[in-house]
């Protein structure tokens, strides 16, 4: 997808496939399971989550219009957009990721969509959101980030049609900041006016135009938007910041424009917005680090990173530690169950295995197209096929190849969830019966029925198993029953890849790499395990004192973590602990590994901060950087 000057028309949009016979990877046909049509189902599942006046041609026939009047009581028109899961509330952050996600499918993989009959439809269901979001940026300064509470919407059990919950709208400005809501709804513009681009012009533009508009504000004005729409602080609170959307945003206009000036910002705070400081495995709604990085890399490695390549290099780093841990050939690896599906947290897991299988997917496939070939990982060699071979493996345990034979993903197969915490399909059709359902009668009625939900949540993909691949298919089991829209949109692009190939992947002749292992040490003095460093943090571990009790011999061990710049502060440290099999002082726990105590939100240059555990064993844990700014 490389391009000259600045043409960046309809070919951007199926540049991946154009390229296709250029690149070292073929198909064969085979498979198990008929990926065409998960990706039919997959998009379908949009179409229940439409919030709004649904269209002559809505192909999910159990719903009907709702949220009439979303916004009127704040003087704007806020109707339209999506059910982030399910609930009945829009929030701003996770539908902008879904839009965002959508979009990069269609880029990528919008030619394998066409094939399947189904780009229309993923085109459609793009412009649902961002004709929301349009409605939702009237003013240059001022973005509504959010229409229902949580609060109120958690204790009703109601079909979004008979809606009686509080519609308020919620919104930031440069009084009330949101620069991570402004940037990842700029980002999600900036993608969606690429695939609008062809067929739509004078919209893709008008998208642009909101987009800059939205970049600036975030970028001007800054400061988590969770502070500001306090109520999203439980449901969708902002726990990486804003840096990473800021960076995020600033990549996907660059890609949308080919202005290098989105670029400069891109490889200009790297360091200070954690771009280049932060090495870590998860990718979601909140976290966007990796895919920022991902899409960095792919500058580089398509020739457009110009005098910034030093900068962008950076990012490739992180992105194929993301890479080398997803697959397992990493320092630190993602945590698998015994059934081989990656796993992070017990709620929602497979959230963050669909996101990570769309980056795997297009990281290989750039790999290969610019024939950089093989991942140089920790642990050997990750070539481009065996990175889709995993993929492929994560995608099959979703549809069903797992430990317990249910597909993950309803309506596909003959074992799926049959009672997904959904209450517009939990309650019987207002088409139906349009008798009005009560929140209290719908949780009387409904909600603790042991039968099946009347009407299919075709397509979705719920929250999955736990750590053993253990399921409960229950709807009060919200944790692994219920489905979201950006479970959902990563795997678009993901399916549409798989769908082209039949399912089937052929390894063609490689020129074999020589990969030498490329081994960072954390520790200075004991660590023997290979884990992502920073030059401009430094790690030592020492033990200070050992003692015996009932047969074991216990070791103290005192950590120090150095800021080594000479001029520059280190903000937000992130620290990953794993192997710890005793107690820790001195650091705290958070979202994404261990901070410091909020005493100490800074270390200046040359300033240490230490920590200590007791391990009862004479191998220590691995300590790591995980993430940090750099001001």
């Amino acid at each position: 997808m490389a391009k000259n000057g600045g043409a960046h028309g309809s070919a951007t949009l199926f540049g991946l496939l154009a390229l296709a016979s250029m690149v070292k990877l073929g198909f064969v046909a085979g498979g198990g399971h008929d990926y065409a049509m998960a990706l039919r189902k997959s998009i379908l599942y949009f179409e229940a989550q439409r919030s709004g006046v649904l269209p002559p041609n809505q192909r999910v026939s159990w719903r009907a219009s709702s949220g009439l009047f979303d916004g009127k009581a704040n003087g704007v028109d806020l109707v339209g957009g999506y059910y982030d899961a399910g609930d009945n509330v829009k929030f701003g952050l996770p539908m902008a990721f879904t839009v965002t996600m959508m979009s990069w499918s269609i880029l990528e993989y919008g030619k394998q969509m066409a094939a399947a009959g189904e780009l229309r439809n993923a085109m459609d269901a793009v412009k649902w959101g961002t004709d929301y979001f349009i409605k939702a940026h009237p003013e240059p300064d001022v973005l509504y980030g959010e229409v229902g509470d949580g609060d109120t919407d958690h204790s009703c059990w109601q079909r979004p049609e008979d809606m009686t919950t509080s519609r308020q709208a919620f919104r930031v400005d440069p009084q009330h900041p949101g620069s991570d809501l402004a940037a990842e709804t700029a980002a999600a513009m900036a993608a969606a006016s690429i695939v609008f681009r062809g067929t739509y012009p004078g919209y893709a533009n008008l998208l642009l135009v909101h987009s800059k508009q939205l970049f600036e504000f975030a970028d001007k004005y800054r400061g988590k938007y969770d502070a500001s729409i306090t109520v999203a602080r439980n449901y969708y609170g902002s726990f990486s910041g804003y840096g990473d959307e800021l960076l995020w945003a600033a990549a996907w206009l660059f890609e949308a424009t080919e202005d290098r000036s989105y670029l400069e910002y891109l490889a200009g705070n790297g360091e200070a917005l954690g771009g280049t400081g932060w090495s870590i495995n998860q990718f979601g709604w909140d976290v966007k680090y990796p895919g920022v990085q991902v899409l960095a890399a792919k500058f580089l490695l398509q020739g457009r990173a110009g005098d910034h390549a030093a900068a962008l290099q950076r990012y490739r780093q992180n992105a194929e530690f993301f890479v080398c841990s997803c697959v397992g050939k990493g320092a630190v690896n993602v945590a698998r169950t015994p059934g081989g599906m990656m796993y992070h947290q017990r709620w929602n897991n497979l959230q963050f295995v669909t996101s990570a299988s769309f980056l795997l997917t297009v990281y290989a496939d750039f790999a290969a197209i610019s024939g950089r070939g093989a991942v140089r990982c920790p642990a050997g060699a990750a070539q481009p096929f065996d990175i889709l071979k995993f993929v492929k493996s994560q995608v099959n345990y979703i549809l069903g190849d797992n430990p317990r034979g249910t597909s993950y993903m309803v309506g596909y197969g003959a074992s799926y969830p049959r009672q997904v915490h959904h209450r517009g399909a939990s309650i019987v059709s207002i088409k139906r019966d349009p008798s009005f359902v009560s929140c209290q009668e719908g949780y009387s009625s409904w909600y603790g029925r042991q039968a099946g939900n009347p009407n299919l949540l075709d397509g979705a993909v719920v929250g999955g198993p736990d750590e053993y691949d253990d399921f409960a298919d229950e709807r009060d089991n919200y944790e692994q029953t219920e489905a979201a829209t950006y479970n959902n949109a990563p795997l678009l692009g993901v399916l549409a890849r798989l769908a082209a190939s039949c399912g089937g992947l052929k390894e063609e002749e490689y020129e074999q790499e020589t990969a030498t292992p490329v081994v960072n040490r954390t520790s200075s003095s004991s660590s023997a395990s290979s884990l992502p460093a920073t030059t401009a943090i430094a790690i030592e571990q020492n033990v200070t004192r050992t003692w015996a009790r009932r047969r074991t011999t216990y070791y103290r061990y005192a950590v120090t973590v150095t800021n080594r710049s000479r001029r520059k502060t280190v903000r937000e440290l992130h620290l990953g602990v794993s192997g710890l099999r005793g107690r820790l002082w001195g650091l705290e726990e958070a979202r994404y590994g261990y901070v410091p105590p909020r005493w100490l939100p800074a270390l200046r240059p040359g300033r240490s901060l230490r920590f200590v555990y007791v391990q009862p064993a004479s191998t220590p844990a691995n300590v790591w950087v995980t993430g940090y700014k750099l001001v």
